[in-house]
């Protein structure tokens, strides 16, 4: 078989295996699926045994499944929750963490005489938080209708949202002014699609997903599908990173179908997921794997030991910010918990350092020490949140409703 024909076969039966080890694994031990996905590229790919390389066909999909991780995550924020106090307060202790950030990046571009634009690479991969690979986390354990998984999803989305917009100023190939002019007329036209979407119930709409919920139509599946390809298609045209496209792109789907009968927003949610986590994400971390320079990583020992230092930077720069994100008066469990996941990145990381090697910024060493401290970042901190709670308790204050409004629950809990 030549290498398309593998690639074909054993990116998918990678993706059915880690399933099946993350259960048998979490009788023992619960270890996040991304973690097993990853694993099982870098055994299968020329790291491993070498019987599948990276190919245009691989990259693309793994971009579909980028793309889709942050339109999920973007799915899962209500815009109301972001103008509260709670998310104000996110967005300050986010600041927090990119000064943080910086003098690390600067210290370590200083160190391995990188100029000011690995610095600044360095220091976006720093600040964010996985919003998008902890939500279902969340899911699993019961805490997204919680006080506590309320607060870590504002905290999160901060953490996804934020550093997007850095790379688009900073990191688009654009002196920092054109690209924040080219930012706003991009966050313009999303907002007027916003106003679109909020101005009626769009019966027309509503008809249409009831009558194809069921059908081969699928007419609500493709729409969003649809929102998803302009929005990106837009962020790519005017040179804004394409995952802020696709991440308001989830928020905007979010937003569009909002007042809809909720046991239809059940099922389309399930659908969603289904086409997302069942096909598009696995291959995005099964390819994360394959194209992981393991090798050479642990052919440069001075490089090797930046791992544990970027790992130990990432828990520092948004762990402890996140420490004090839960409101005055929550325990130290919970804060933990919320410290652990705001800490927890990995696709942002892939994002930044794909754009650094590319450009011939970062060192492609250095890339994969960072790629790899995300990643023990998921394989740990999860966990290490999790430890000790019983399911879906917290006390947690949750994020303040807009004046007026009542808090509603997101339609995936």
């Amino acid at each position: 078989m030549n290498n398309t024909e593998l690639t074909t076969l054993l990116v998918p039966l990678a993706a059915v295996i880690a399933p099946i080890l993350a259960a048998l694994i979490s009788r023992v031990l619960v270890i996040p699926l991304v973690v097993f996905e990853i694993a099982l590229g870098m055994a299968i790919g020329p790291s491993g045994l070498g019987w599948v390389s990276d190919s245009a066909t691989l990259d693309v999909l793994s971009q579909f499944g980028l793309a889709a991780l942050f339109f999920m995550a973007g799915n899962e924020i209500d815009p109301g929750i972001l103008r509260g106090r709670a998310a104000g307060k996110a967005l300050g202790w986010w600041g927090v963490s990119a000064v943080l950030a910086l003098a690390a990046g600067f210290a370590i571009a200083g160190r391995l005489g990188e100029d000011t634009e690995a610095a600044i690479i360095i220091a976006v991969a720093l600040t964010g938080t996985a919003l998008g690979t902890i939500m279902p986390m969340l899911r699993d354990a019961g805490l997204t209708r919680t006080p506590l998984g309320q607060v870590i999803s504002v905290t999160g989305a901060i953490g996804e949202f934020a550093p997007l917009v850095a790379i688009s100023v900073f990191l688009s190939g654009r002196q920092p002014l054109a690209g924040t002019l080219v930012l706003v007329i991009f966050l313009a036209l999303a907002a007027v699609a916003f106003w679109a979407a909020r101005r009626g119930p769009h019966h027309w709409l509503k008809r249409m997903v009831s009558l194809t919920l069921h059908t081969s139509g699928q007419f609500a599946v493709r729409f969003v599908l649809l929102l998803l390809a302009a929005l990106v298609s837009l962020a790519i045209a005017l040179g804004v990173d394409f995952l802020l496209g696709a991440f308001t792109a989830g928020m905007l789907a979010r937003a569009v179908l909002q007042g809809g009968d909720p046991e239809e927003m059940r099922v389309i949610e399930a659908k969603l997921d289904s086409v997302v986590f069942g096909f598009l994400v696995p291959i995005f971390f099964v390819s994360t794997g394959i194209t992981f320079p393991l090798t050479a990583l642990l052919g440069e020992p001075e490089t090797l030991i930046l791992l544990p230092l970027m790992a130990a930077l990432m828990l520092v720069v948004r762990g402890v910010p996140g420490w004090f994100v839960a409101a005055k008066g929550t325990n130290a469990s919970d804060r933990r918990t919320v410290a652990l996941f705001s800490a927890t990145t990995l696709p942002l990381v892939i994002a930044v350092t794909a754009i650094g090697t590319d450009h011939g910024i970062l060192d492609e060493t250095l890339a994969a020490a960072m790629v790899g401290a995300a990643m023990l970042t998921v394989m740990l901190l999860p966990m290490l949140a999790l430890v000790g709670r019983s399911r879906g308790t917290s006390q947690a204050a949750a994020p303040e409703a807009p004046a007026g409004q009542p808090y509603t629950p997101s339609v995936h809990e």
